[in-house]
């Protein structure tokens, strides 16, 4: 499923955008990005000045994840809940042996842990142990809103905050790739799972260590990754519309 845009006016009554996101970039960047990139369009071709034109995105992807990010304009606006609640498939590439407090490449290594114990049988088995409904507890270092300020606010201050478990369903687990230390994993899962903490807690499983060196959301839903464009893509796209 692709861009299905044919004339200008479609941003406005509403349209659906997959976008592949940049490493480094938030979510919220490339919804401003695009809005900007659309508004300009707007004003170029239909003489529409109105800056309370919506943009808004289906599912957050942490600035260090790539890949599919679904914006949503106009009327289509009203879709975003619908899209979050779609089933999502990533690509994971995991350290094995250290942790750090964020779970990713955020923050330093803060503990080393043995992986002379783990071999390839082992990860299987232990990966088919996370499919099906599990509690999981997020990330400090995550967007989770927590009396009205981010979690990673107050885990970057070194300010201590306990998260609640959140309900969640990983449906399918492959290894794709193992190389010690690094494996690399496909994840279909369910809304509100955090491959951050799956990573951790798949670490402590093997009674060792690990954390996220690499993600790419590969689909949300029927929406696919080798659909989508990237925002010069997209800039592309708009200046032939």
């Amino acid at each position: 499923m692709g861009l299905d845009i044919t004339k200008v006016e479609d941003f406005q009554t509403g349209a659906i955008i997959p976008i592949n996101k940049a490493y480094e970039w938030t979510s919220f960047d490339v919804v401003k990005k695009a809005k900007n990139q659309i508004l300009k369009k707007l004003r170029e071709t239909l003489d529409v000045r109105n800056k309370s034109f919506k943009v808004g995105h289906a599912g957050t992807l942490d600035p260090l994840a790539e890949g599919l990010v679904i914006l949503c304009t106009g009327k289509a606006t009203k879709k975003i809940n619908e899209l979050m609640d779609d089933e999502k498939e990533y690509i994971a590439s995991i350290e094995l042996g250290k942790t750090t407090p964020s779970f990713d490449l955020e923050t330093d290594y803060d503990q080393v842990f043995p992986i002379d114990h783990i071999n390839e049988n082992l990860v299987k088995e232990t990966l088919k142990s996370f499919i099906g409904e599990q509690d999981q507890v997020p990330p400090v270092y995550s967007a989770k809103n927590i009396d009205g300020k981010r979690a990673y606010e107050y885990a970057r201050k070194g300010q201590e905050l306990e998260l609640k478990p959140n309900k969640i369903k990983i449906s399918e687990i492959e290894l794709l790739d193992f190389k010690l230390p690094i494996i690399t994993v496909k994840i279909v899962c369910g809304k509100g799972t955090y491959i951050r903490s799956f990573a951790n807690d798949f670490g402590k499983k093997l009674n060792s260590g690990a954390h996220l060196v690499k993600l790419i959301r590969t689909r949300i839903g029927s929406y696919k990754l080798d659909s989508s464009m990237t925002l010069e893509e997209f800039e592309v796209f708009l200046k032939n519309l």
